[in-house]
């Protein structure tokens, strides 16, 4: 007899003898189930807000200069005029003056009284009674009250300055301007980057325009390293102020 015909004579040893380690499996694997999902519901890394791309343009090439002639192709130069930024290619300087404060308050009271009182029925002037026991006479009292109270306080200020590059030029002069800056400090990274539309008569005779004179501005500071990492929460205190947090 051939050692599948001892399998198939005996059955019920064969899966006797494996069903301790498929049960022994089963039980590890319901037993991991919820550990491994709270780990890897944790370990997935916090969502932080991304800026929107901004679509870079690649600037013209330079128009090639002609020697031997006083007017330059592809020179300008303003005699009565401040040397600002108008043309694609020019750099401009955006001085950061962001600064928000917000504030709210809200509160909330609700109060509700209710009372019944019944008398039951008489007859020649007495109460209808069972047992001893008015028949009919029925007296409820009921209150509820709400109180609830919320506090929401928020304070943001970014200062600083940035020179961005001209990257495109509107119908109107409008100036579509671009640039990052990256600092790497002693123990990480920090970068600030800044995209939006300068009104050609916002820049000031030194080349410079304000953040808040920006219109459809997009800034972004954010950083990398050893001290933005000690400001992050940890996976297993990400998990308990999830929505998934039991309580």
């Amino acid at each position: 007899m051939t050692h599948t015909d001892a399998l198939r004579s005996h059955p019920t040893r064969s899966h006797a003898a494996r069903s301790p380690a498929r049960a022994l499996r089963a039980a590890l694997f319901w037993a991991w189930l919820p550990a491994g999902g709270m780990s890897a519901c944790g370990l997935l890394p916090a969502l932080r807000p991304q800026p929107e791309p901004v679509i870079t343009r690649e600037l013209p090439p330079p128009v090639p200069r002609t020697d031997g002639a006083i007017y330059q192709t592809g020179q300008q130069m303003e005699l009565f005029a401040d040397l600002k930024a108008r043309r694609i290619g020019d750099v401009l300087t955006v001085r950061l003056t962001e600064s928000t404060n917000a504030s709210k308050n809200a509160v909330t009271k609700t109060q509700k009284t209710t009372s019944v009182a019944n008398t039951g029925p008489t007859v020649f002037g007495k109460t209808v009674t069972a047992h001893g026991l008015p028949i009919g006479t029925v007296s409820m009292n009921g209150a509820d009250a709400f109180d609830g109270e919320g506090t929401s306080t928020q304070s943001n200020s970014l200062a600083g300055s940035i020179t961005v590059t001209v990257i495109d030029v509107r119908a109107n002069g409008n100036l579509i301007v671009q640039g990052d800056k990256t600092l790497r400090l002693n123990q990480g990274d920090e970068r600030v980057r800044i995209s939006g539309v300068v009104r050609p008569a916002d820049i000031a005779t030194d080349n410079s325009v304000t953040s808040d004179r920006v219109a459809d501005a997009r800034i972004a500071y954010s950083g990398k390293g050893v001290v933005n990492s000690s400001n992050s929460m940890g996976w297993l205190a990400r998990f308990f102020n999830s929505p998934y947090a039991p309580y």
